[in-house]
């Protein structure tokens, strides 16, 4: 992971409120509690864009929470998006489906119409019933 990082400290959140100009995106990782969601990645990233500075306290701010918030809140903050990672607000895997592996597709209003006829299709009489 190439790019600056800022810890969970009181230098960190200095550095960072420094660093930070109108729309500078910033990401910060999520670890999933993949107990509760066992299909879902075990860490993702999340951006966050700073839009205007506290008229209180100076700070830059991105939607509610102020640097030292977002220090505190989600631990080491990073300049560039991690590798490997999947962005928190993108699709999460497909882990079953009609279709078989490796199936591509242009889903168009014929190619869901085809999908749906083929659910409908199912012998399966819970099955039949989706999407209607």
């Amino acid at each position: 992971m190439a790019g600056r990082t800022w810890e969970p400290t009181k230098r960190g959140a200095k550095d960072l409120n420094r660093f930070i100009r109108k729309g500078t995106t910033v990401y910060t990782i999520n670890e999933m509690a993949t107990r509760v969601a066992r299909y879902e990645d075990s860490h993702t990233y999340t951006a966050h864009t700073f839009d205007r500075q506290s008229r209180i306290t100076g700070e830059w701010m991105t939607g509610h929470l102020s640097v030292s918030g977002l220090l505190g809140q989600c631990g080491t903050v990073y300049e560039q998006p991690p590798a490997g990672m999947r962005d928190l607000a993108t699709p999460g895997r497909q882990v079953a489906g009609p279709l078989p592996k490796g199936y591509v597709g242009h889903l168009d209003e014929a190619e869901l119409r085809g999908l749906e006829k083929q659910v409908a299709d199912m012998p399966d009489p819970k099955k039949r019933r989706f999407g209607r």
